[in-house]
Formats: structure tokens, C-alpha cells, sequence
């Protein structure tokens, strides 16, 4: 038994240690590609920088010197990722580090994505399990019709929806949040951030378990004596959340960089905020750090999802 513990030890190391590799080209292109599209961002970083007036000649041609920008793309590309190896994000036209800028919201963020997860995962595989166990029934349709109509509306419209009722009708929640946010600030934008995905979590649980329902596994359970509940839990539900936690692990860097039209409704100081302030003011370092961080973060979200995988379905090898 030890052996055989050892044995799936070892290969679970291995797996871990063949994904991290295979992330390397994964992330380095990535990169690549974020570093392009920001290079090829029309628009001048200096507008502006001078009050109402054009910059002069000497300012920015210092200015591109100071940052590199006279360097061509190669140049520029091969210089950010010699500094990404040495965990340098670089430093903004502000004169401020691209860590300590992502230090300063990237709790903030973490914070309102947890929220919207929590939301998402506990109201949407509910909501799924109760449809699929009922199919066809009250649930079931309620469920269809409310995830069909969350699908089909925009998160700003959901948003201004949630302010208008649970902020300023009902009084549930604020409006805005202040900055930091506290955790009860944070649930009702959590709540818009993950309506969306909510609604796919549970038609997606809602299907996978119907599916499996009709499994032979699940009918040979029953006529082993096992109650309905136990053969829905051990058995059908177990299986049916593999591919509702690939969708959850996939939705994770989502909910990190989607947050930018949930946090401009609510007023979050957050990653989302920065991204868009950096577009607009044609902040490349910021840019590109902040989605480099994002990539990263999909990636291990991606490997612990298939690691989870094993522990949900034994009879995935990690070979």
C-alpha cells in the first residue's frame, strides 16, 4: 500500500513538474503577444504630460529614452522579459513600480473575486442540482428562465439594476464602496460580478447531472438498495462536477480582469480600475504588468483544477 502511494506520489510530482514546463512556451507567448498589442496602441504617452500645450522635441525624446520607446519592438520586448525573469514588473510613466502599483489593488480585487466565486459556485451548483434532480419541473424552468435572462443582460445593466433596487430602493447594500472596501461593500458587486458565470455554472450542473442520472452506474446503484440521496451524492454529483469546476477554474481570470466595468460602477479602487486608467493614458508598463500577472494567476488556477480532478474522479491517471 505504501508502494502504491509512492508510486502515485511520484507521478502526480511529475505531472506537476511536466505542466510547469509546459507552461513556460504558454506564458512566453502570451507575453509576446500582450507586448505586441501595446506596442502597436495607437496614441502618444506623452499627451497630456505637458498641461494643454504639446510636449517640446526635447522632452519627449528624453521621454522615450528614459522609457525606451525609441528602442524597436524586439528591443523593447527582449529588455521587459530580462526584467520579468529578475520579478521586475518595471516602472510606469509615473514614476511609480508596476508591483507597488498592483500591491496597492490587488487585494482589493482578490477580495471582490472571492466574493463573486463564492456566489457563483454555492447559488449556481445549487440552483443546478436542484433543476436536474426536477427536471421538468417548477425548478427546473425557474431556474432555465432566470439563467436565460441573467445571459442575456450586460453587467452594467445588472449593476445599475442591483444599485437602483438593493442600494438605493431597499437599502440593502451601499451603493459605492469606499477605499478600502470592506467586505460587506464588496457583496453586492460581487454579486453583479458573478452573475454571469453563475448562470452558466448551474445550466451547466443542470445538464451534467441529468446526463449522468441516466448513467448505467446510477441504475445499478439503485438496484444495489442505495437510497436515491447516497447515489446522487457519492456517484452522479460527483461526477458531474468535473466539468463545472473547469468552467469555475477558467471563470477565475476572468473574474480578475472582467472586474473593470463592475469596479468603474461601484467605485473600486482595483486591478479592473488600473487596467482602464492604463489603456487611457496609454500607461504600457502598467498594462502589460498587470496582464502578465493575470496570466500567470490562470495558469496555476489551471493546474490546481487538474490536480483537483484526481481527487474528484480517481480513474484520472496524471501519467
Amino acid at each position: 500500500m505504501a508502494q502504491g502511494d509512492t508510486g502515485e506520489e511520484d507521478r502526480v510530482g511529475k505531472y506537476i513538474i511536466r505542466r510547469l514546463l509546459q507552461m513556460i512556451p504558454v506564458f512566453l507567448g502570451a507575453t509576446l503577444f500582450i507586448y505586441w498589442l501595446n506596442f502597436a496602441l495607437p496614441g502618444d504617452p506623452t499627451a497630456g504630460r505637458c498641461g494643454e500645450r504639446p510636449c517640446s522635441p526635447a522632452y519627449v525624446e528624453g521621454f522615450n529614452a528614459k522609457y525606451g520607446l525609441d528602442k524597436p519592438f524586439i528591443v523593447q520586448y527582449v529588455r521587459y522579459l530580462t526584467m520579468l525573469l529578475h520579478g521586475d514588473l518595471g516602472t510606469n510613466y509615473y514614476n511609480n513600480t508596476v508591483v507597488h502599483e498592483l500591491a496597492i489593488r490587488y487585494p482589493t480585487t482578490i477580495r471582490l473575486a472571492l466574493v463573486a466565486l463564492a456566489f457563483m459556485t454555492l447559488v449556481g451548483v445549487t440552483a443546478g442540482i436542484l433543476a436536474g434532480i426536477r427536471k421538468g419541473g417548477i425548478i427546473d424552468n425557474l431556474v432555465t428562465i432566470l439563467t436565460l435572462l441573467l445571459i442575456s443582460m450586460p453587467v452594467f445593466v445588472i449593476g445599475g439594476l442591483a444599485q437602483r433596487f438593493l442600494g438605493l430602493q431597499w437599502k440593502v447594500f451601499p451603493v459605492t464602496a469606499s477605499d478600502p472596501p470592506s467586505w460587506f461593500q464588496l457583496v453586492m458587486p460581487g454579486l453583479v460580478l458573478g452573475s454571469l458565470s453563475l448562470a452558466y455554472v448551474a445550466r451547466l450542473t443542470r445538464t451534467s447531472l441529468v446526463e449522468n442520472l441516466r448513467a448505467d452506474y446510477v441504475r445499478t446503484a439503485k438496484a444495489k438498495g442505495l437510497s436515491t440521496a447516497r447515489s446522487i451524492g457519492l456517484h452522479a454529483l460527483r461526477n458531474s462536477l468535473l466539468p463545472v469546476i473547469t468552467y469555475i477554474g477558467a471563470s477565475v481570470g476572468g473574474l480578475m480582469g472582467g472586474a473593470i466595468v463592475t469596479e468603474r460602477i461601484f467605485n473600486i479602487n482595483g486591478i479592473g480600475g488600473l487596467i482602464w486608467r492604463s489603456i487611457n493614458q496609454r500607461d504600457g508598463m502598467t498594462l502589460v504588468g498587470t496582464v502578465v500577472v493575470l496570466v500567470m494567476i490562470y495558469l496555476v488556477v489551471n493546474l490546481l483544477v487538474d490536480l483537483l480532478y484526481g481527487v474528484l474522479d480517481p480513474r484520472i491517471s496524471h501519467d
